[in-house]
């Protein structure tokens, strides 16, 4: 009599059962949930490896680029290893319009103008390519903070609604019969939270990181442009002690730039 009675008890409520008790509705806002953490979290662990790595050359790079004795030195390390961060991508192009400019002149109406202003054009151009780039992605993981709870949100109200209407043509209305299918549907609100979070948490933390980076890019190009367009860097003095005792850049001659 046990096993027959424990036969014909309900299944215990949980995830399971209410996926299997859910109707189309239910299970494509499950589905859209899981694709959204899929590409928060695909997008998250993308980006922070591209940060740390951006972080690590950028540092090696502008040690480098502050240590070299001409500009030539930094052009020579840009053609052996390229450029693999915001900064020596900005610096490659800076020099390859300078010295483009020095031989051609202005033989095209985008080169048009002084040195000076096309390698200004130049800079905010590559600018505006570093923070296309840097925001990449981040759209998507505002958009999946902000709608990942609100679809959990209507999944538990839908869940709700259709246990209620099946609790109520049944006839029972007893709490410990009504707690079940409204807790299961619950889920769906917890499974919301659970993929938001951690797409708002890296959505603040790149967003950050981001700022802080074009703010640095903002600096190092009008360094770098004060010094292609006038042969020094300006606020060489203001620099920081780590920067003082490196040797400031010395203009290369104009036979280099030919």
């Amino acid at each position: 009599m046990e096993n027959t009675t424990a036969l014909m008890a309900p299944p215990a409520p949980g995830i399971g059962h209410f996926i299997a008790q859910s109707d189309a509705v239910g299970h494509t806002l499950l589905v859209l949930l899981v694709g959204m953490s899929i590409a928060s979290w695909a997008i998250i662990v993308a980006k922070g490896v591209a940060q740390a790595l951006r972080a690590r050359r950028s540092r090696a790079f502008l040690d480098q680029f502050w240590n070299a004795s001409t500009l030539d030195e930094v052009r020579a390390e840009l053609q052996t290893h390229g450029a693999r961060d915001p900064f020596s991508h900005l610096s490659a192009h800076a020099l390859h319009a300078q010295a483009h400019h020095a031989r051609h002149g202005a033989a095209k109406l985008a080169e048009a103008g002084s040195a000076s202003e096309f390698v200004t054009r130049t800079i905010k151009k590559v600018l505006d390519e570093e923070t296309t780039r840097l925001e990449a992605g981040l759209t998507t993981l505002a958009t999946v903070g902000a709608t990942a709870p609100f679809v959990g949100l209507f999944g538990t109200v839908w869940g709700v609604y259709h246990a209620l209407l099946a609790i109520g043509s049944g006839g029972a209305g007893s709490l410990d019969q009504v707690a079940g299918p409204v807790g299961e549907a619950l889920i769906m609100t917890g499974i919301g939270l659970a993929v938001a979070i951690p797409a708002v948490v890296a959505y603040n933390a790149f967003t950050r990181g981001n700022r802080v980076l074009t703010g640095r890019l903002d600096a190092f190009a009008f360094e770098l442009h004060s010094f292609l367009t006038m042969g020094e860097a300006l606020g060489a003095d203001t620099q920081t002690p780590a920067r003082q005792t490196q040797p400031a850049l010395r203009p290369v001659a104009a036979g280099h730039m030919a």
